[in-house]
């Protein structure tokens, strides 16, 4: 095996993005990059699949992308600009004419140019509408009139459709005649006279079965069928659940409308991750890691403010016990402890309740046991590790009382951040909001003001 097999698919990707930033290093002074050079970035360019050069667009800083933009071949810009972020798409597209924009469309079919249209400029539109032919524009128009999360606006409307009542060798002279099947076929969809869906014949039914034999003795009558206003994420979990690679897309009548792919799903599944992980960490939006200051400003600044307040607020907490600390030392230094750990614990239930709601698995009963079965482990944790670490500080402090408080005030937290776990998701969902928003922001406000509060509210009691 050659070196280059050997290494694995991302290693070469990271050497190919290496390659090319230690080009544009060598002439970083020079407004123009030499041809030599141009040449040597096209050559490489070349070789890539286009979501290769997506990923390589996306690490590089604004200059240097844009750079890099304009030496791809203009027939390959649409597909690059369907890969990546919708964040840094925004910052090629500015830098393109109107001229490369109908280019690059030109070369995408109606459900990839219905993903471009919002981001491309709103004068250009009518034009580019104009440019396609009748089947495309209703192609297009059609998947607009869908919102984003709804599968509608994903479907694909290229497909193999065959007649019930012809046989397979038929289907086998029909399939002969195209120059290539649609990406992803592993299906043929079945319809009647009235193009209302009737069954599907997997690729490697039609192969294994006698030719004479008729479509509507072999295909398969019981479909996963989807419709256009179902919600992406939950035909995502289907296309998981029942391992499709494709499944067609029907109207309430029956008849069929388009199809999914798993592509399309593998895309949802990705992007439902990653706004998830933003959310959490209170981000509105996906962010260029390259963008400027005020972007990320922008996209950053709320969640912030709502963080300066409920830190102001811990502080608060802090200073109505001041005398406590001052009497007792070592509560400052226990204290940060028990707000520690309890944020770890919220954190962790969190995590589960989000992914929980997000897969549907959570009902209103079942909420209700979720709470008292998250209390029971926070309870079982804040005696088992509030203990250790009670027995820490009794050694520590040559105090047993103290050790007592911080077992208690451990429980006690843990508590608290298994009730907001679950609580904070619960309410979040019921009042139709995400509920992964700032939700790591939340849980950590609580346990830390809580964590305190309860601390060293108890070694007032108790010590003082």
């Amino acid at each position: 095996m050659s070196e280059i097999e050997a290494r694995s698919a991302t290693s070469r990707l990271h050497d190919q993005l290496e390659a090319i930033v230690e080009v544009l290093r060598r002439h970083e002074d020079e407004s123009l990059l030499p041809a030599e050079s141009q040449a040597e970035l096209r050559r490489q360019l070349d070789e890539l699949h286009p979501a290769d050069i997506a990923f390589i667009l996306e690490s590089l800083p604004l200059d240097d992308r844009l750079a890099v933009w304009q030496l791809v071949k203009a027939d390959r810009d649409g597909e690059i600009l369907l890969e990546v972020s919708d964040a840094v798409r925004e910052s090629l597209i500015a830098d393109m004419d109107r001229h490369e924009i109908l280019a690059a469309a030109e070369t995408l079919d109606a459900d990839e140019l219905a993903d471009l249209v919002e981001d491309l400029p709103t004068a250009m539109l009518p034009e580019l509408m104009a440019s396609l032919d009748t089947q495309q524009r209703e192609q297009v128009q059609s998947a607009l009139s869908y919102e984003d999360d709804q599968v509608g606006a994903l479907m694909d409307f290229e497909m193999v459709t065959i007649r019930e009542d012809v046989s397979l060798e038929v289907v086998l002279r029909y399939l002969r005649r195209w120059d290539e099947l649609p990406a992803q076929t592993d299906k043929l969809f079945v319809i009647n006279h009235d193009n209302l869906l009737t069954g599907v014949l997997p690729l490697h039914w039609l192969l294994v079965n006698p030719p004479e034999k008729m479509v509507s003795a072999v295909m398969a009558p019981d479909v996963n069928t989807f419709h256009p206003t179902d919600d992406a994420y939950d035909v995502a979990q289907a296309f998981e659940r029942y391992d499709l690679v494709t499944a067609p897309v029907v109207d309430e009548r029956g008849h069929l409308i388009g199809r999914i792919t798993i592509d399309a799903m593998v895309d949802v599944i990705r992007e439902e991750g990653e706004s998830e992980a933003l959310s959490r960490g209170g981000l509105r939006e996906e962010e260029d890691i390259f963008a400027s200051v005020w972007a990320s400003l922008k996209n950053r600044w709320a969640w912030l403010a709502i963080n300066l307040v409920t830190a102001f607020i811990a502080s608060r907490v802090i200073g109505l016990f001041e005398g406590s600390i001052e009497r007792l030392v070592a509560l400052a230094a226990l204290m940060p402890i028990v707000a520690g750990i309890g944020g770890n614990s919220g954190n962790q239930t969190i995590t589960m309740i989000v992914r929980a709601l997000a897969l549907n698995q959570i009902t209103a009963e079942s909420a209700k046991r979720l709470w008292r079965k998250e209390l029971t482990v926070s309870l079982l944790n804040g005696l088992i590790w509030g203990g250790v670490i009670g027995l820490v500080a009794w050694l520590l402090y040559d105090n047993l009382s103290l050790g007592l408080v911080m077992t208690a005030a451990m429980t006690l937290n843990l508590l608290l951040a298994a009730f907001a776990g679950v609580g904070i998701p619960v309410l979040m969902t019921k009042f139709g909001r995400d509920p992964a928003l700032g939700s790591s922001v939340l849980i950590t406000a609580m346990t830390d003001s809580g964590g305190f509060f309860i601390f060293l509210g108890l070694a007032t009691i108790f010590l003082v």
